[in-house]
């Protein structure tokens, strides 16, 4: 094995890369699941995009990906590392955007399209919607974070 595929072989095994790509795939899938039998998914190209790609809802999975981080790192790393107080960092910045920035500007996004479409009723503009990129509620956020935990606790206790 040359030493380039022994270092690719090492980067696909990480256990904290593969902690945060199974915490955000399973936030994924379960918010792909409940949308489905909610009866709330109309074709297969919207649910192959809420599995793959869709923000908000329950649950988060920034808060996943970012939870699960910060455990596997915790864990292989210890809490007085660098490396770990840097995951923190970034998982203070994650969720304190999923919840408070993301979200605002959801709802803004929101008021500017129900104003824009009543004043085009009207005649007065032509309008064309903006995206309303939705954030998290708290619950979402804590639901994606216990996840995200335990899929890292996982991965650093089972190795």
């Amino acid at each position: 094995m040359t030493q380039t595929e022994s270092q690719f072989h090492a980067l696909i095994t990480n256990p904290v890369l593969l902690a945060c790509i199974c915490s955000w795939f399973f936030a994924q899938l379960i918010k792909t699941l409940i949308k489905l039998f909610s009866g709330k998914v109309h074709s297969i190209a919207e649910l192959f995009e809420l599995l793959v790609w869709r923000t908000g809802s329950m649950p988060s999975s920034h808060a996943a990906l970012v939870s699960s981080l910060c455990t596997t790192i915790g864990f292989r790393s210890g809490i007085s590392s660098d490396v770990f107080i840097l995951s923190v960092g970034f998982f203070l910045v994650t969720i304190r955007d999923a919840m408070g920035v993301r979200r605002a500007n959801g709802i803004q996004a929101k008021m500017i399209n129900t104003i824009g479409r009543a004043l085009s009723e009207k005649g007065l503009i032509e309008y064309k919607p903006i995206k309303e990129v939705q954030g998290h509620t708290p619950p979402e956020v804590m639901v994606g974070c216990l996840l995200g935990f335990f899929i890292g606790l996982a991965f650093s206790v089972l190795k």
